[in-house]
């Protein structure tokens, strides 16, 4: 067959080079068609008796993305069509489609030639299982290439010989520990680990790779010798009694049981390392399967590869508004935040020229940018050079003239409606009519913002997340007057820093800023209640959020949710407010100075040295306080979920998000609503629409009107409707904010 993923070159020596270079495609990924030709490859240098062996390398920058999730995504759709008729023969049917990959590394593994893995640049998942499948690993010397195995990251796990091959790689400690963080590797920690053999000059990687088969490289596997022995020990021994009880015990701390795909980890790798090889890889190939048909696998794929992917090739962009590309950007503002968004400005290549109030201030906001590059040196992520060239292109000044030929300006001063608009009015009378002007800003409405702009058609919120450096997400709102060429450049600066953005209207708190209140709000009532401020914090945790209510408060200022509930009383009136919230809160600010991390007193107490802890006084702010035995914990996570996913629903009926992409992938990489679910519109969706209104209307009962459903929420119900189902996703551009 005529090979159009692969091209073939066997040398004088009989060594066969299989290039991986998928024309069309600037990453080679595997599917279907990769599969098919990759297995007549290795049928074809097993059977010629002339291939003494082979080296598989990529003819593309990076040496491949790993598999297409989308295939598994339309195996999934075979499988539940064809269920319907016949469940025993559509199991049989996914658990043989899911293992495919698997067992072609397992025939190229015990194929009889050695085969070498030349690995240029990144490998991701299933390619990296393809490279532990061979006998031999090198690498060029690439400080950019990544190597990983993040699978569990989108609910799944590496079920193509991943978890065999690592777990007797290494001890079964340090595997599992890879395996469950999905963390990727530079070259050099993947060689010390022992995933990678050799790392050599990037022009001398084949010749190393046929080097290694030359020199007598054996093609049998360690584990396919009788005298293998597993590198940390049996299961059944001293050492495996000290790992798996406790790394049970860690998985379920770090996880609450949420994922099935790592827990599926666990389970292959200790019934694996078992048995011998070719029934340890069943063992896997099962739990894949069954992985597969889980709810939270579906969600998390949909939600974190495929419309993460979609958002990050900018989906949502005008399509009639040419490309642009910053070139100069201005940041108005050098504090914490202003000061990061100068760092991932300039190392995205882009000069900057970071404003304050005056040089000191503006240069303490550069010697950050010199903080954080600085890490990546030591840590070998970056040169000297690197370094010197990034802040060459930050100009720290006082100077508004310097704005002068900026493609986009971003506000990032403190929250002062007044100070916003002299800078904005300022950095407007020196830069071009074409440049963009963006504000940082977290309680501002944009449109009540863009009024001191004399061209609020060019004003948009591009909204950070912080740390800056390293939150993915971007929130970018569209004002009253926003035009399409503004949401451009927005988006192509999104890009440009290498961030995800999703697009919202404009409204009170925006989208992420709202919701994440609403959890803030319900640990605030439950304390008001009397549940103990320990239970509060981890139930918000088993319930999926990265941290509890209170410690998430504290983070983002228990000061700034006594300013934001007071503006909202001011504009709302006193019924927008609720009463024991703000009593809580006027107690912690106003009445104890309690204002969060800032000043070491929140709801936790900061010492200089050792851990935050709860601060004890909080019983003393309880007028009420609960039996711990007697509080359902299952009703305290269900009010967490189900009030963020309602807020959000209300968010779509407002047309505050008009993308359910948008709201899934926002939810979780702006305020980390539970991965598992998929994010917000997600987690209703697989409970079904009718379930969660009919939980809304019980929680509704027992806690009040704020857990009323919506109409939406109701007409979705009753028609048995999703959310996917009813807004699929669509790369239109989102109209202005009506």
């Amino acid at each position: 067959m005529a090979e159009k993923h692969f091209r073939i070159e066997i040398d004088a020596d009989g060594i066969a080079l299989v290039i991986w270079d998928t024309a069309g495609r600037s990453m080679n990924v595997i599917d279907l068609a990769v599969m098919d030709e990759l297995e007549t490859i290795i049928d074809r240098v097993s059977g010629e008796e002339s291939i003494k062996g082979a080296v598989i390398a990529s003819g593309k920058d990076a040496f491949s993305g790993g598999a297409d999730l989308k295939m598994l995504g339309g195996m999934l759709e075979a499988f539940h069509t064809e269920r319907e008729r016949d469940q025993t023969a559509a199991t049989q049917r996914l658990f043989d489609e899911s293992r495919r990959l698997s067992q072609i590394y397992r025939r190229l593994e015990t194929s009889g030639k050695p085969w070498v893995c030349a690995i240029n640049g990144t490998a991701m998942g299933g390619a990296v299982e393809l490279a532990l499948a061979c006998h031999h690993r090198v690498a060029a010397e690439n400080p950019k290439a990544k190597f990983g195995l993040p699978e569990v990251k989108v609910g799944l796990f590496p079920g193509a010989g991943g978890t065999q091959r690592v777990a007797r790689m290494m001890p079964a400690a340090d595997a599992l520990q890879y395996l469950l963080q999905g963390r990727d590797l530079d070259f050099a920690t993947a060689r010390k680990m022992g995933l990678v053999d050799e790392i050599v000059p990037a022009e001398r990687l084949v010749e190393a790779a046929k080097a290694w088969i030359l020199g007598g490289g054996s093609a049998v596997k360690p584990w396919d010798e009788e005298k293998f022995r597993l590198p940390g020990g049996p299961v059944y021994s001293a050492t495996g009694f000290q790992v798996f009880p406790a790394a049970n015990a860690i998985y379920r701390r770090e996880t609450q049981n949420n994922y099935p795909g790592a827990r599926a980890i666990m389970s292959a790798v200790y019934e694996g390392l078992q048995l011998p090889m070719d029934a340890a890889l069943r063992v896997e190939s099962r739990y894949f399967a069954h992985v597969l048909q889980t709810k939270e696998a579906a969600a998390m794929i949909r939600s974190l590869f495929v419309s993460m992917q979609e958002l990050n090739k900018l989906a949502r962009r005008p399509a009639d508004v040419p490309a642009s590309k910053a070139r100069k950007v201005g940041v108005l503002g050098a504090g914490f935040m202003g000061a990061a968004v100068a760092y991932v400005s300039a190392k995205a290549g882009i000069e900057v020229v970071l404003i304050d109030r005056d040089v000191e201030s503006a240069e303490r906001g550069k010697a950050y940018a010199d903080t954080l590059v600085s890490k990546d040196v030591s840590r070998g992520k970056a040169t000297h050079e690197a370094k010197e060239e990034l802040l060459a292109r930050i100009d720290a000044t006082a100077d508004y003239q310097r704005l002068e030929g900026c493609d986009l300006v971003i506000e990032a001063v403190f929250e002062d409606r007044d100070v916003k608009a002299d800078v904005i009015q300022r950095a407007e009378a020196v830069v071009p009519e074409t440049a963009v002007i963006g504000s940082n800003t977290s309680t501002f409405p944009i449109s009540s913002l863009a009024k001191a702009s004399v061209r609020p058609e060019r004003f948009i919120g591009i909204h950070f997340f912080s740390p800056v450096e390293k939150m993915m997400l971007v929130e970018v709102i569209m004002g009253e007057a926003t035009g399409p060429e503004a949401l451009a450049v927005a988006l192509d600066y999104c890009r440009a820093i290498r961030k995800t953005p999703i697009v919202v209207n404009d409204s009170r708190g925006f989208y992420t800023s709202r919701v994440v209140g609403t959890y803030i709000r319900e640990g605030h009532l439950m304390l008001a209640e009397g549940v103990p401020a320990a239970m509060i914090e981890n139930v918000g945790r088993m319930a999926g959020m990265p941290v509890g209510p209170l410690a998430l408060n504290d983070e983002v200022a228990v000061d700034l949710a006594w300013k934001i509930l007071q503006a909202t009383k001011k504009d709302l009136g006193e019924s927008a407010v609720e009463p024991r919230q703000e009593h809580l809160l006027e107690e912690m600010v106003v009445k104890r100075g309690r204002l969060g991390r800032k000043n070491g007193q929140g709801f936790y107490d900061y010492p200089d040295a050792g851990k935050k802890r709860l601060w004890p006084g909080l019983q003393d702010l309880q007028e009420i306080r609960l039996d711990p035995d007697t509080v359902d914990v299952g009703e305290l996570k269900r009010r967490f979920l189900v009030m963020q996913a309602l807020e959000t629903a209300r968010c779509f009926e407002e047309g505050v998000l008009t993308d359910v992409r948008e709201a899934d992938v926002g939810s979780i990489l702006g305020f980390g609503f539970a991965p598992f679910t998929g994010g917000t519109l997600s987690y209703v969706d697989g409970m079904g629409t009718k379930a969660f209104v009919d939980l809304c209307r019980a929680l509704e009962a027992r806690h009040g009107p704020r857990f009323a459903p919506n109409d939406l929420l109701i007409a979705m119900a009753e028609n048995g409707e999703t959310f996917y189902g009813r807004f699929p996703p669509t790369d239109v551009a989102p109209q202005r904010a009506a």
